[in-house]
Parts: C-alpha cells; sequence; structure tokens
C-alpha cells in the first residue's frame, strides 16, 4: 500500500478495519490505484432526469451492464448507481470494480424548488452486493434539509456498524438561494463542511464560482483576503473547509461539456489540492472507446502523466 493511502486512511482512525478497508479498495483500484486521486462512475441519471436525457445520446447506456462495462475497462475507481441498475450486473460483474449504491434519489417529474428525495434504497442492499460505500444526497438550503440530515444521520450510523464507507452527495439548493448561489464558492464550501460534520468519509459537491452569495460570508471574504478568483484557488478552499483537508473531497462533472473544458478542470482540481471527479454524462453519453479515452486523459491529469 502506498505511504499516500495510508495517510488518507489515517485520517479515519475513528472508524473500523471494515470500513477503512473499503476506503482502501476504492484508492487501491483501477488506473489511479495508489495515488490518492479517484475518478468515480456515477449513473444515477437515469431516476434524477429521465432515461431519454441521459441515455438517448448513446443508447448503449440504457443496458446496466454498458455501465460496469465502462467502468471496468476505464479503470475507474468506482461506480455508482442506484439499487436497480447495481441489482442488473453485480453478480455478473462481482469483485470487478468497488461499487457505491445510491441510497436516495429525487425525479424531476415534481421537481419543486426545495428538494426531499426519496430513499430508494437500504444499507442491507448495500451490503447484500457487495459494495464498498453507500451514497446519499443532501440538499443543503432546502426546506427539508432538517428532515435530509437525521435520514443521513441514521443511515451513516447504519452503514458505518456494517463496515461500508459513507459518501455524501452536497448539493446546495433551495427556495432561499439564487439559481448562482448554488455553485457560490461560500456556499460550496459551506455544504462541503456540513458533509465533514455529518460524517462523510468522500464528499462530492459541485465546481465552485467566484459569486458569494451570503452578505456575512461576503464580508469575511472580502475582508481576510481568501484567494477565490482562479478555479484551483476555490477547490483550494473547498477542500481546507474540509477539515483542513483531512477529508477526501471529489467534484462534479455535470452536465456533458467540451473535453477541453473538462481537462482543464481536472487539472484546476489537481493543482487544487481536490481528490479527484465524479464523471457521469460527460463519460457515459458517448461511445465507448472514446469514452474509455476520455476517463484515461482525466486520469492522466490527475497522475501527473499528463501536464
Amino acid at each position: 500500500m502506498s505511504q499516500r493511502v495510508r495517510d488518507i486512511l489515517s485520517w479515519y482512525a475513528a472508524d473500523s478495519a471494515g470500513t477503512r478497508t473499503n476506503l482502501a479498495r476504492m484508492l487501491n483500484h483501477g488506473v489511479l490505484a495508489g495515488t490518492g486521486r479517484l475518478v468515480i462512475l456515477p449513473v444515477d441519471q437515469g431516476f434524477e432526469h429521465g432515461p431519454a436525457r441521459s441515455f438517448a445520446p448513446n443508447p448503449a447506456g440504457y443496458d446496466p451492464r454498458y455501465h460496469f462495462q465502462l467502468a471496468i475497462e476505464a479503470g475507474c475507481n468506482a461506480y455508482a448507481a442506484p439499487l436497480g441498475f447495481l441489482e442488473a450486473g453485480a453478480a455478473e460483474y462481482a469483485g470487478q470494480v468497488p461499487l457505491i449504491l445510491k441510497l436516495n434519489n429525487h425525479d424531476v417529474l415534481h421537481d419543486e424548488k426545495d428538494p426531499l428525495p426519496s430513499v430508494t434504497g437500504s444499507v442491507r442492499d448495500a451490503m447484500r452486493l457487495g459494495c464498498v460505500a453507500v451514497g446519499f444526497t443532501i440538499y443543503p438550503g432546502s426546506a427539508h434539509c432538517h428532515a435530509i440530515y437525521e435520514q443521513l444521520r441514521a443511515i451513516a450510523e447504519e452503514a458505518k456498524a456494517c463496515g461500508l464507507a459513507v459518501v455524501v452527495w452536497s448539493y446546495p439548493r433551495g427556495a432561499e438561494l439564487s439559481k448562482e448561489g448554488e455553485t457560490a464558492i461560500d456556499v460550496v464550501a459551506y455544504a462541503a463542511q456540513i458533509a465533514a460534520q455529518m460524517g462523510a468519509h468522500l464528499i462530492k459537491v459541485k465546481l465552485p464560482t467566484a459569486h458569494l452569495e451570503q452578505a456575512a460570508a461576503k464580508k469575511v471574504y472580502e475582508g481576510q483576503q481568501i484567494p477565490i478568483k482562479t478555479l484551483a484557488e476555490r477547490v483550494r478552499h473547498v477542500v481546507q473547509s474540509s477539515f483542513d483537508g483531512r477529508r477526501v473531497v471529489i467534484f462534479s462533472g455535470g452536465a456533458k461539456s467540451e473535453d477541453t473544458n473538462v481537462y482543464e478542470e481536472a487539472r484546476a482540481i489537481r493543482d487544487g489540492g481536490g481528490f479527484g471527479s465524479i464523471i457521469g454524462r460527460n463519460s457515459f453519453q458517448r461511445p465507448k472507446a472514446e469514452a474509455i479515452t476520455f476517463l484515461k486523459t482525466v486520469m492522466g491529469i490527475y497522475s501527473g502523466e499528463i501536464s
């Protein structure tokens, strides 16, 4: 085991040997094994956005097995999906890629301003499917955030008791937040801090902009001259806000974008001390061969093989 992975595992000394073993399984798997960096394939978009919006650009993606194959062939650290997708391939691809069961989901048929996702899987499901971790989305800023936090507390407690790791998608959203505010640097850093305080091992947030949403926070950012001008500086601040870099923070790939944009974002994440990316639509919405080349380029940037 590399010293970098040993160092990361030391941050989670309160956890059981089982949980740290499952963290190590992710950190020691795939192209980036041993580097302390991660690229994870998430495919919850069929539930979150609908099948056509998610898979019509590359119809092979309608088949759940395709995403197992993509994660395995590209050398991703892990593959994350809701219950149905994992059940459709966990046996056939057992042991070939670490699995993360996404335990709550939200559809857009009733796309309220203050979301309250449904719990759609269980820790027992994750154990049955051989997962290394459970995933859970929280919406800081939602009018329902208190209920969401309480759901996460109970699920995280059970998952850790079973030796699983906990991955938290922390996405600020709610009627009191502007659209621009959802990715404001002060709000994203706050969301990362909340996920860390909730006991997350891995924290997933969106890339932050330089916008400052909260008036009280703006005074501090300006008064203390916190550097947030470049994306790398903003990534560094989000990582700092996650227990001074002692929690693994990865960043969302978002909607499909030009390859050069994604590569530049990966460089900023790398240079800002981020731990990697969780890339869904930017990978599975293209033919497999192209997706593998794309993902391996991102991995090359994180490993330092590509400048």
